[in-house]
C-alpha cells in the first residue's frame, strides 16, 4: 500500500499529517510512502523524510495520484478533492456536520473518509485519538495566552514594594483542554476555579488543583462526626439482661444499624448527572463568582455542533477592568457571546480573545503527535495478509463491524455513512430551496 502525505495549503495550519520518525515505522512494516516536498516545513525536512525512507516529490498531484491512503491534517479543498482518486483512503480532521457539501463531493468521488473528530472516546480508540492530542495543546496553548494578555502578576508574589495577590481564574469546561489550561495555570501559581455541567468532572479539577463551583457546597459548615456510643439496655430490657435473657440486650432494628446488618448503600447516579434545579443555582452562583476573575477560560466545544453560549454580555460587563478572555471555542461560534474568531474584542476594559487553530502554533509537537494518532489508525484500517513474517502483503481493512472502523468512518462506496453529516445535508438543501 502507498501512503501518500501532502503539504497543507489551509492558511496558517503549519502541521504535517506524519513525521518522519512515524514514516520510519511505517516503511519497516511494509508501506510505501511519498511526501510532497516542503510538508513538514522548517522543521521536518525532505532530507529527513528521505532518510526515514520516504519517496519526496514535488508536486501534489505526484501524491495522490497512485497512493491508496492520503494523510492529512486540515480538510482538503475543493482542488485536492478534485485530484483524488476513487477507492482511495482519506484520513484528515473533517466535521462532517460541518462541511457536509465537501462530504458529499468526497463520497461521489468515490473516496473513502474517516474523520478525526468521530473517533469514539473509549479505551480501544484512546491511542487513535487525535481529537484529545491535539485539546491538551490548545488547553496549554490558552492558559499561555491568557496570562500573556494580563495586565498583572499570575502568582502571588512579595516585592519589596509590597506582595501581589495571585490572579483569580476560572475555566469552563473540564475536558481534556479544560485540565490542561487548569493545570498549567495552577502551575503559574493562579488561583483556579473550575465548572462543568457533568459531575464526574469534579473530582478530576480538583485533583488538578482547581476549586470547583458547586452550589451546593455553598455555605456548608463541617458538622463534627458523632461519636460511637455503644447500646446499652434500660429498663425492663436491663432487668431481663441480668436475669441472663441476652437477647434483650440487642439494639432494636428499628433505630439503631447492628453491625453485620448494615444497609448496602444505594448507587450514586453519577451517569444522570445533575438536576435542573441545582443547575440554575450553579448558573446563579456563577453568575456572582465570576465577578472576582481576572481570567476566564472557556472551553466547552463539542464535535459538529455550535458552541453554547456560557458567557453572556452581562457577565462579561460584570468583569473587573483589565480582565482577559480566551475562547477556545471561537472557530465554533464561541463561548462567549461577544467571541470574534480569529479577532481580539475590548468590551467595557476587558479582552476577549478568541484564537484558532491553536495547535498549530505548535507544529512540532502537535504533529509529532498527531502522526503517532494516525499510525495507530492506519494500522486498524489495514491488515498485513502475508503469511511469511519477513514479507508484506497490506490491504485496507474495512470491517464496519468494528465500532472504530464504523464509528470514524463518514463516507464509504459513494455513500455519506455518519447521520449527522447526512441531516446537515438536508438541511443546506431545504435553505437553498427556501432560498
Amino acid at each position: 500500500m502507498r501512503i501518500g502525505v501532502p503539504k497543507e495549503v489551509l492558511e496558517g495550519e503549519r502541521r504535517v499529517g506524519l513525521v518522519p520518525e512515524t514514516v520510519a515505522r511505517l516503511v519497516k512494516e511494509g508501506f510505501e510512502v511519498v511526501v510532497e516536498s516542503g510538508a513538514g516545513r522548517d522543521y521536518n525536512l525532505d532530507e529527513n523524510y528521505e532518510e526515514a525512507g520516504a519517496k519526496v516529490v514535488g508536486e501534489a498531484p505526484e501524491v495522490y495520484g497512485g497512493s491508496d491512503l492520503i494523510v492529512k491534517v486540515a480538510s482538503p479543498t475543493e482542488e485536492e478533492v478534485g485530484m483524488m482518486e476513487k477507492g482511495q483512503i482519506l484520513l484528515c480532521f473533517l466535521n462532517g456536520p460541518g462541511n457536509p457539501e465537501l462530504v458529499r463531493k468526497l463520497a461521489e468521488a468515490g473516496v473513502t473518509v474517516f474523520s478525526n473528530e468521530a473517533i469514539p472516546r473509549t479505551s480501544v480508540a484512546q491511542s487513535m485519538d487525535a481529537l484529545s492530542s491535539m485539546g491538551s495543546i490548545a488547553g496549554y496553548k490558552t492558559a499561555l495566552i491568557a496570562a500573556d494578555s494580563l495586565g498583572k502578576y499570575v502568582p502571588m508574589l512579595s516585592t519589596a514594594a509590597g506582595t501581589t495577590k495571585a490572579a483569580k481564574v476560572l475555566v469552563f469546561g473540564v475536558a481534556v483542554a479544560g485540565l490542561q489550561a487548569i493545570a498549567i495555570m495552577n502551575r503559574l501559581g493562579a488561583e483556579v476555579f473550575a465548572y462543568d455541567i457533568r459531575p464526574e468532572t469534579k473530582e478530576q479539577a480538583q485533583s488538578l488543583g482547581a476549586s470547583f463551583i458547586d452550589s451546593d457546597d455553598e455555605g456548608e459548615e463541617e458538622e463534627p462526626e458523632d461519636e460511637f456510643v455503644e447500646y446499652e439496655p434500660t429498663g425492663f430490657n436491663k432487668f431481663m439482661t441480668a436475669l441472663g435473657f441476652y437477647s434483650f440486650a440487642e439494639p432494636p432494628r428499628d433505630r439503631y444499624v447492628v453491625e453485620g446488618e448494615e444497609e448496602p448503600e444505594e448507587d450514586e447516579e453519577k451517569d444522570e448527572g445533575w438536576s435542573n434545579e441545582k443547575l440554575e443555582r450553579d448558573q446563579e452562583l456563577l453568575r456572582e463568582r465570576i465577578k472576582e476573575m481576572d481570567i476566564v477560560l472557556t472551553t466547552a466545544l463539542v464535535p459538529g455542533r455550535k458552541a453554547p453560549t456560557l458567557v453572556d454580555k452581562a457577565m462579561v460587563e460584570s468583569l473587573k477592568p483589565g480582565s482577559v478572555i480566551v475562547d477556545l471555542a471561537a472557530e465554533a461560534g464561541g463561548n462567549c457571546e461577544l467571541t470574534e474568531a480569529g479577532e481580539t474584542v475590548e468590551h467595557q476594559q476587558v479582552k476577549i480573545i478568541g484564537p484558532v487553530n491553536l495547535p498549530s502554533t505548535m507544529p512540532i509537537h502537535a504533529s509529532q503527535l498527531l502522526s503517532r494518532n494516525m499510525h495507530n489508525l492506519i494500522g486498524h484500517v489495514t491488515e498485513d495478509r502475508a503469511e511469511d513474517k519477513k514479507e508484506h502483503d497490506l490491504h485496507p481493512n474495512l470491517d464496519f463491524e468494528d465500532e472504530i472502523i464504523a464509528t470514524t468512518c463518514i463516507a464509504h462506496d459513494g455513500e455519506i455513512r455518519q447521520e449527522a453529516t447526512r441531516e446537515a445535508l438536508q438541511e443546506d438543501s431545504k435553505e437553498s430551496e427556501a432560498g
